[in-house]
């Protein structure tokens, strides 16, 4: 008979009790050689460090694509406070901190880089020629457009961008149609009219604004960490008129061991970026590089982009136009590369292992302006600002005039040169990168969320990814601190006595919700039948 009688209960746990068990076994108990465990410094900023190390170490292991940009926006349920850079409004003065931000050194020359030299297309001048010449005095002289007939007035802008739309695509198609019998890489390449392109990253090394100040000031722990470079959340707006994809990658235009040359300059912007016309806005991190995932031409071959903004643009200063063409060159490749990156399974945090290469051209059809741009690096945060050797490159061409006027259905005063440099952009053939991982951080068979068997997964991480990516507004707008408020509950403490039920008087911080903290979708009763009342009245969920 026991002496000691449990309940049942607790006998029914014991099992349990026995897994959890520290007891070890004699021979386990001791080693050869002693194991002492890491010494961390315990500074409150080095524990915050080694958070945030832990957290870009759970979005490198996320499996696919979608769920990699849902963790990116897992912090803020109403979004990150972003810093807007669009495609066609440039501020006064944006070139330096465009560079600073991206992490571009920029080479100026009035030819392509030497790279290009080896690529061939004489033989192919004289065909092209007369078919782009004929575009050109079609498109000004005989064709009339909706506008036209209607007798509608639009703004210059809108009349020049409609023409650079129809001169671009006609120019692309007869370039595909002429070179794809040479090239196989064109017969099979991928043209998006008008696509959409968006790309995020985190930029640091600037100096803090004031509120971020003033709120160090206020915890003895931060004081001396007043002024502190902080992070930006960087959203860029792309508008290209088209852009041609390809299956494999564009070759390296430098190794990509010289991205750590201390040659390539950068120049350092460390004010805030609204002091040069940046504004902000509250939205999900994006980036969609004009196609969604899963599809197999994720590789940028070429752009084409507008120079309609420089049309109504006057600052009295000679460079400005040309400082303006280079940030929308430095920004459009940098954002279409960085979002394909993010397509290859990288992140803001999850630095490439290998370089990306693009081509852009701007134009107005007349006018061109040619770059090259080769992605080392996407990480530009934090330590990493000071930290990361790596560069990335630019090489820009001066403008140039592909014809000096159109007189007579003729086109006078054509440059061959510049046709030259349009053709060899099609020409630079794509190859394989032997080797080299592509996506080292997406898993093996479930690289996007199509690849899983779970239907009700599947059809979870869709929608909310592309909820998230369309950033539509929440059904309830972001918290708001009423006038009132601040002036006889903050400032001036006069209503001691009311219920405190505002969330700055619970202390509580709504910009800090998650964008799991909510209440999943209510499964009606009469589609759980087999159920308890009780049980499953929510749906599951599948946050990374």
């Amino acid at each position: 008979m026991s002496l000691i009688r449990l309940p049942r209960n607790i006998v029914k746990q014991l099992p349990a009790y026995c897994k959890l068990s520290t007891a070890t076994l004699k021979d386990e108990e001791y080693t050869n050689t002693p194991n002492y465990p890491p010494i961390l410094d315990l500074t409150p900023e080095k524990v915050l460090e080694r958070k945030k190390e832990a957290s870009y170490e759970e979005i490198k292991a996320v499996k696919t694509i979608e769920e990699k940009q849902i963790k990116l926006n897992m912090p803020k349920y109403y979004g990150f406070k972003c810093y807007m850079f669009d495609e066609g409004k440039i501020p006064y003065g944006q070139l330096s901190l465009v560079q600073y931000i991206t992490r571009t050194h920029l080479i100026l020359k009035d030819q392509l880089p030497e790279y290009y030299s080896q690529i061939n297309v004489d033989n192919l001048m004289n065909d092209i020629k007369s078919d782009i010449e004929e575009i050109l005095v079609i498109e000004h002289n005989h064709y009339r457009r909706k506008h036209e007939i209607l007798n509608e007035e639009l703004d210059v802008n809108i009349r020049d961008r409609l023409l650079t739309r129809s001169i671009c695509r006609l120019i692309n198609r007869s370039l595909l149609n002429s070179m794809s019998s040479t090239f196989p890489h064109l017969q099979n390449a991928q043209v998006d009219l008008d696509p959409r392109i968006e790309s995020f990253w985190f930029a640091g090394g600037m100096n803090p604004p004031e509120n971020i100040k003033r709120c160090r000031r206020g915890m003895e722990w931060q004081k001396h960490n007043e002024n502190e470079p902080t992070n930006r959340a960087i959203q860029y707006i792309g508008t290209p008129i088209l852009h041609v994809r390809s299956y494999l990658p564009l070759l390296p235009i430098v190794p990509f061991a010289e991205a750590t040359n201390e040659e390539f300059k950068i120049p350092i912007f460390k004010y805030d970026p609204r002091v040069v016309g940046t504004f902000t806005t509250h939205r999900h991190v994006t980036n969609i590089p004009g196609f969604w995932p899963g599809d197999l031409y994720e590789h940028g071959l070429l752009s084409y982009h507008s120079r309609e903004h420089l049309i109504n643009r006057d600052f009295n200063d000679p460079m400005d136009n040309i400082h303006a063409l280079h940030r929308q060159g430095i920004l459009s490749c940098f954002g279409w590369l960085n979002a394909q990156a993010n397509y290859l399974g990288f992140t803001t945090f999850n630095d490439i292992t290998y370089p990306l290469v693009t081509q852009c051209v701007i134009t107005n059809g007349q006018t061109w302006s040619f770059y090259v741009y080769q992605l080392n690096t996407i990480l530009n945060h934090s330590k990493h600002v000071n930290e990361n050797p790596k560069r990335n490159i630019c090489w820009a061409t001066s403008e140039m005039k592909l014809y000096e006027e159109i007189k007579d259905d003729k086109v006078i005063g054509f440059n061959d040169d510049v046709l030259k440099m349009i053709i060899k952009y099609y020409a630079n053939i794509p190859e394989e990168r032997l080797g080299v991982n592509m996506r080292p951080y997406l898993d093996d068979q479930e690289k996007v969320t199509a690849n899983y068997e779970d239907d009700d997964k599947r059809k979870w991480l869709e929608k909310e990814y592309k909820f998230l990516m369309s950033n539509r507004p929440r059904l309830k707008e972001f918290y708001e601190l009423y006038h009132w408020e601040k002036i006889y509950k903050v400032d001036h403490q006069t209503r001691p006595h009311e219920a405190r039920r505002r969330p700055f008087e619970l202390k509580q911080k709504p910009s800090d919700r998650k964008l799991n903290e909510r209440q999943p979708a209510y499964i009606p009763r009469a589609l759980r039948p087999n159920l308890p009342r009780h049980k499953g009245r929510y749906a599951k969920e599948y946050f990374p």
